[in-house]
Order: C-alpha cells, then sequence, then structure tokens
C-alpha cells in the first residue's frame, strides 16, 4: 500500500485541544483560492454615530448613557445572558431531564470610541489598551469565589451575528466551565499526567519546526493554522512561553500579544479585500481557585468565509450528523494567509 498524502488523500486529522476528528479531503479543492472572487461594496461608516448604543456619549437601554470616552470602555453588558443573582439550584427528573442555576456576569468592551474601526485598522498601541482592559477584567471576575470561568471573545460582522459594526467585544464569567474550554482542560490535563509536560508547548515546537502552517509569529506568540483547523482559514495564536493567563504576561509581552492581533486581523480583510467577519476569543486558565500547570494561553480565530467575500463554510449534513469535513487543507489556508500584505488594504488603496 502507498503512504498516505496528506495533501491528496482523505484523510482524518484528530484535534489534540478536543479529542475530536475532522475529514479533510483534499482531492475536491487543492487550490481554494482559484474560481472567481466576488467583491462587495462595502457600507461607508461614519466615525461616529449619534443612534448607535455604544459611541462616546450615546444613551444605552433604560436610560444609561455612556461617558464620552476616548479609549476603551466596558460596561456590564444591558441584556446580559447570565445574571448573578441567579440561584446555584439543581432540577433532575429521572436522570433524564436535567436542569442547573448559572450564576454570571456578562460584560461589554468597546475597544475604540471610533465606529467605524476594527482591530485590523486601529493601531497595535490601541490593541494594547483592549489587552489591558482584558487582564484587569479577567483578573477582577475571575476573583470571585462564585467564578470558574472567564470567556472573552468577539463576533465581528453580520455574518457572525454581531448588529452593530461598533468595534467591540464580550466578556462572560461564570460558575461553571463552559463545554470547549472543558473539553480542552481534559486533554491538556491528560496529556500533562502521562508526559509531565504541555501539550501546546510540545505542539508549539514541532510547528515551529516544520514551519509549514505558520503564519506569522514575533518574540512572544505564533500565529498559525492549526493541523487540525476546521474553518478554511481558521488560525490559533500560541504565546511562545508557557503562560497560562494574561496575568504572567509583562508590558512588552502584551505588546507582542496586540502587534500579533493586528498582523493577524489585517491579513484576514486583505484576504478578500473585505472586513473579514469571525469569531475570535481567548482561552485562558479556569478561575476555579486551583493549579493548572497544564494550561497553554491561546486565542482562536474561526472565521467562516471560503473562497470569496460572499462565499462561506456551512457546517451542515455530515458535519451537524457525523463530525467537522473541510477540503482544503490547513497548509494551502497558511500559506495563502502568509502570502498577504500585512498592510491594511484600505491603507493601499490610499496611496
Amino acid at each position: 500500500m502507498s503512504a498516505l498524502n496528506l495533501a491528496v488523500h482523505p484523510h482524518r486529522r484528530l484535534n489534540i485541544l478536543t479529542g475530536e476528528w475532522i475529514l479533510v479531503s483534499p482531492h475536491r479543492a487543492k487550490r481554494p483560492w482559484q474560481g472567481r472572487v466576488e467583491p462587495i461594496m462595502e457600507e461607508r461608516i461614519a466615525a461616529y454615530d449619534p443612534t448607535c448604543y455604544l459611541c462616546p456619549g450615546n444613551e444605552r437601554a433604560g436610560g444609561i448613557r455612556n461617558p464620552k470616552y476616548d479609549k476603551t470602555f466596558v460596561f456590564t453588558n444591558d441584556f446580559s445572558a447570565l445574571l448573578p443573582e441567579t440561584p446555584i439550584a439543581e432540577e433532575r427528573i429521572n436522570d433524564l431531564l436535567m436542569a442547573k442555576g448559572e450564576h454570571g456576569i456578562c460584560r461589554v468592551v468597546c475597544f475604540s470610541p471610533r465606529h467605524d474601526l476594527t482591530l485590523a485598522e486601529i493601531e497595535a498601541s490601541e490593541i494594547r489598551t483592549v489587552v489591558d482592559m482584558w487582564t484587569e477584567e479577567y483578573k477582577v471576575l475571575g476573583s470571585s469565589p462564585n467564578i470558574n470561568y472567564v470567556q472573552i471573545f468577539e463576533n465581528k460582522g453580520q455574518l457572525m451575528g454581531c448588529s452593530n459594526p461598533h468595534p467591540h467585544g464580550q466578556i462572560w464569567a461564570q460558575s461553571s466551565i463552559p463545554t470547549e474550554p472543558a473539553k480542552e482542560l481534559t486533554q491538556m490535563s491528560q496529556y500533562f499526567k502521562t508526559h509531565q509536560s504541555c501539550m501546546l508547548c510540545h505542539y508549539l515546537e514541532l510547528e515551529l519546526k516544520d514551519s509549514e502552517r505558520i503564519v506569522c509569529d514575533n518574540q512572544s506568540f505564533v500565529a498559525l493554522v492549526p493541523f487540525w483547523a476546521m474553518w478554511p482559514f481558521e488560525t490559533i495564536i500560541l504565546s511562545k512561553q508557557h503562560w497560562g493567563d494574561l496575568l504572567e504576561m509583562n508590558g512588552a509581552e502584551k505588546e507582542a500579544l496586540a502587534d500579533i492581533i493586528k498582523r493577524m486581523t489585517a491579513r484576514y480583510d486583505n484576504l478578500f479585500q473585505v472586513s473579514f467577519p469571525y469569531s475570535a476569543g481567548l482561552h485562558q486558565a479556569p478561575t476555579d481557585g486551583k493549579k493548572h500547570p497544564e494550561w497553554h494561553f491561546h486565542m482562536h480565530f474561526y472565521p467562516p468565509l471560503l473562497r470569496s467575500a460572499t462565499i462561506k463554510k456551512f457546517m451542515v449534513g455530515y458535519e451537524m450528523l457525523a463530525n467537522p469535513q473541510r477540503d482544503i487543507t490547513a497548509e494551502s489556508s497558511a500559506e495563502r494567509l502568509r502570502a498577504l500584505s500585512e498592510l491594511h488594504y484600505k491603507k493601499t488603496k490610499k496611496q
């Protein structure tokens, strides 16, 4: 039998962070960037929108008015999915119907006072202020005895269900460890127990040695398309040092995180010359009061676009009933992203 060629033959890849498998069918789309690219006319957005509930000085729900902030701004979500006064009670019927109260707090982080800019367009120094805000919120929220996990994330673009273009993200802090981080905790803990060392540290060593899936890096972080990527241009940012959370990073290291977020999001926008939609989030150590030497800081980017600004990857059929599947390989996606400029396409058009 001939050797398996990952660039040609259908195969499965293991996601070491979740323990789940993905089917890769490279023979169906060997060159994903060939074919029609469909540019779209983006709506021109003003720097300030008097009707936006996130802009400085504007009124939010219930008559609350934002301060005239000039950097980042954080507030408790007016329509929180989690509430701090929820009783931690449980209902169970015959081990078939189960429900548990979930205590928590939801915060909104406005990245910039500018209504018309995204992380890809603001300066790295401004992203650094966002990183500082994330750090402080993780510290304060995670210090509560009722909070065992703090999830920081951003949904960007209407395609990801974001109805307001003002650059912002969210922080949900809750009493349980959510499903995805819980899967990662299990995987990292099992590896640490077996090898007495960090799974993602070892994985990063392999990626740095191979370099085929690396998009860009700096002194403290690497952005790459993970071997097990599910979405067409999915990436993960990994810290080169073994940190569990933002609190372990110094000023220079937070600047490096801001730098690589800026470079990665600019590449995304440049891919199809559009404000690239995605869901992204930090995965940090749980705040459950336990030590987590197995946990390695990382940030996920899950973008849905496939071939152009208007063609997206859907998770349907086989993906919903069996397991995730992709046609383009992680290696080809990384090659495409790596070749892109880090100068935002809007700035290129102005020159």
